[in-house]
């Protein structure tokens, strides 16, 4: 089974109409990459050009992000989309700001968006939520991901972010065997030491990340999906970033 995907966020300087798209796609393909997170393509592109790219380079769309006001505003049309490119999850980039802001906005996020998931599971469908570090500022003792972790139903499935987690100052390994069982897709991104000193963003292996650890927690849990991003990649082609990462987890035995 794929279990090996790009997040397609890397690229999206170069998604941003259907030609350009659909170049993006083509290349995903040769670096090696079966599956593709669609997220961060321009907003014109209609959802058949992009079934249609996904069919044409033979990918599986692993996973998406997709604004949680546009969940709200009009689940049916995102239940469309998924269905038009064979995708089962429901992906979530981020917490709108207006709920950041205490324990009782996470409390509500959590609630709301537990109202979607439950709607999205009637359809066959599964919500998931990928983290930054703001998640993991505390409130009164307990962070915002422990609050979103205590107050969401089981149909509430994280997306973590091995990157943001530990920037957060959290244990990736520990948080990855916290949400055993609501977890099928994770986000694969490593942390480096600039020049500097300061924290990036880095390709998988090349950063100091425990690699060889959240590998085998990560299939100790069952997940479904690894999905390699990299917001930033420094200067250098991000299709060179997405190769380098992918050759690094291949050769961990990820396909």
């Amino acid at each position: 089974m794929t279990q090996l995907g790009a997040q397609m966020f890397t690229v999206r300087e170069h998604t941003r109409n259907t030609k350009d798209l659909l170049e993006t796609l083509q290349k995903i393909r040769a670096i090696g990459y079966k599956a593709v997170q669609v997220s961060g393509i321009g907003g014109e592109i209609p959802v058949d050009a992009v079934a249609e790219g996904l069919a044409e380079n033979g990918l599986i769309c692993a996973a998406t992000h997709v604004g949680f006001d546009e969940c709200q505003a009009d689940l049916d049309a995102v239940i469309a989309k998924h269905r038009a490119w064979h995708c089962d999850y429901v992906g979530v980039g981020s917490m709108p700001e207006r709920y950041r802001q205490d324990a009782a906005g996470f409390a509500r996020f959590a609630r709301e968006a537990s109202d979607v998931a439950d709607a999205l599971s009637k359809e066959g469908l599964k919500f998931i939520y990928h983290n930054h570090n703001f998640e993991f500022r505390k409130f009164g003792g307990k962070t915002g991901m422990e609050i979103l972790f205590d107050n969401t139903s089981e149909n509430f499935q994280f997306e973590l972010d091995t990157y943001w987690v530990q920037k957060g100052a959290s244990d990736v390994r520990a948080w990855i065997e916290k949400v055993r069982g609501r977890m099928d897709v994770v986000h694969f991104k490593d942390m480096a030491l600039s020049a500097g000193s300061e924290q990036i963003m880095a390709e998988i292996g090349q950063g100091n990340l425990n690699w060889e650890g959240i590998i085998a927690d990560c299939r100790n849990i069952n997940v479904k999906w690894y999905l390699v991003e990299q917001d930033d990649c420094h200067g250098r082609s991000p299709f060179e970033s997405l190769k380098m990462s992918y050759d690094y987890l291949t050769g961990k035995g990820i396909q």
